[in-house]
């Protein structure tokens, strides 16, 4: 079994004990995590020796809600007027670019933004996924790229009625099916839904029956905007969590997105339910949605994370965005520091924990081994105390040397050296100018 040895590093272990060892190594033999803490260069035999030179040395990240295939979206302006409102925003531009995929623009559209992920130390992402033109085996390009850079996914494909009734719902259950059956742990699988508001009762109902019937939970946006919350009272005089209960749709292996607009109720339906919301607060502030009530949330005892909604695929930066808009919103400068940090390290952690079957997130004996290496050499002193300063202001601004995702170097003095990166970026370049064309 291949073996890998880290030395010298100032630990950040997120562990039961949350321990900071300087000078500490880490043992990681396969893809799991076997020895954590101070032990001498001859104990161990190792394959390879990574000296972190004095660097920050922590778990690594993950992203609780990610669209990869809006990847190809960077600069492109759509054709028309410019979007005055969410609705126009995912007509204008979101539908006409995810109809617009072939099969191999959702495979290099992930694999660029998995490897960026990889960069910024992310070594798991939760994607959702819409590609209209090619519904069935389009998650299966997405595996393609995860696989071939190396990182943890779990996957689902969007269903809404929005192009035909229940798209997308034989490639949720096909690859829910592929899941349970693979040998290895890397990839894992949620029932994908778009909206209420593009959901009508024929297909909440197909989705309800065959998600049930696999056992598997749902991904799903609730509540981004005013426009979902309306349009569901309006059709069925109901609100966003008690549609959902209708159908059963809730559970502690469903992630409802974003939650921008839930009212406090609903936070009791979601603990209730056990229930998981991951926010995502670029987005929400770029598509002008308000101020998810991310405090209101915890107090309801809600699961809280985060994510990047395909704004980006940098995990370090949504925790910072999350805490300064809470604080702008809130007009007050004692909250939400402590609480964006939880939400990243260890709130992601526990809802990745419920998807996946290999327990990941902590520099630990047992662990599934996801570390990362920053260049970052603390000036400052760092300890439980202080380490949340670090990571929003220093960790925040700086590059990861090394990505070590399943036991496996993937980012190495922050090159991929198992991938050809410029034949990719060139042929991303061709498949995007392509995409925009065909949109416009």
């Amino acid at each position: 079994m291949k073996s890998l040895l880290i030395t010298n590093g100032h630990l950040v272990t997120l562990d039961a004990n949350n321990r900071f060892i300087e000078n500490g190594s880490i043992l990681i033999e396969g893809n799991h995590i076997i020895d954590v803490g101070h032990f001498s260069a001859d104990k161990y035999k190792a394959d390879r020796t990574i000296d972190a030179r004095g660097s920050l040395v922590m778990p690594g990240l993950i992203n609780a809600h990610h669209h990869l295939y809006s990847t190809f979206a960077r600069g492109f302006t759509p054709p028309g007027p410019p979007a005055t409102n969410f609705e126009e925003t995912l007509r204008n531009l979101w539908w006409k670019l995810d109809k617009a995929l072939d099969a191999e623009d959702v495979y290099y559209s992930a694999l660029l933004a998995i490897m960026q992920a990889a960069r910024a130390g992310c070594t798991t992402i939760i994607d959702h996924h819409a590609s209209p033109s090619c519904v069935d085996g389009s998650l299966d390009q997405l595996e393609r790229a995860f696989r071939e850079v190396g990182l943890s996914g779990c996957l689902c494909y969007e269903v809404s009625d929005r192009n035909r009734p229940g798209e997308g719902i034989e490639e949720n259950e096909r690859y829910i099916r592929k899941c349970q059956d693979a040998e290895d742990d890397q990839m894992a699988a949620l029932f994908g839904l778009h909206a209420l508001f593009t959901l009508g009762t024929r297909t909440l109902d197909r989705c309800a029956e065959a998600g049930h019937a696999l056992g598997a939970g749902f991904h799903v946006h609730a509540a981004e905007d005013e426009i979902d919350v309306q349009t569901t009272m309006a059709h069925y005089g109901r609100g966003i969590m008690d549609r959902f209960l209708d159908f059963g749709i809730a559970g502690s292996k469903t992630i409802f997105v974003h939650g921008v607009h839930f009212a406090s109720r609903e936070l009791d339906l979601l603990r209730s339910t056990n229930s998981m919301l991951v926010n995502n607060p670029e987005s929400n502030m770029n598509n002008g949605l308000g101020v998810a009530p991310i405090l209101d949330m915890l107090k309801h005892g809600v699961l809280v994370g985060v994510g990047t909604d395909g704004m980006s695929s940098h995990m370090i930066s949504q925790a910072r965005a999350m805490y300064l808009h809470q604080r702008t919103y809130h007009r007050d400068p004692t909250v939400a520091f402590g609480e964006a940090c939880e939400i990243l390290l260890r709130n992601n952690r526990e809802i990745c924990n419920r998807l996946f079957r290999e327990p990941r997130g902590m520099l630990a004996t047992g662990q599934l081994a996801d570390i990362i290496i920053p260049d970052y050499v603390p000036f400052t002193p760092l300890s439980a105390e202080t380490f949340y300063g670090h990571l929003l202001f220093g960790l925040s601004f700086t590059r990861v040397r090394t990505t070590i995702s399943r036991g496996e170097v993937v980012v190495d003095e922050g090159r991929l050296p198992h991938l050809d990166e410029d034949r990719i970026r060139a042929r991303c370049a061709e498949r995007s100018s392509r995409i925009w064309s065909r949109i416009s």
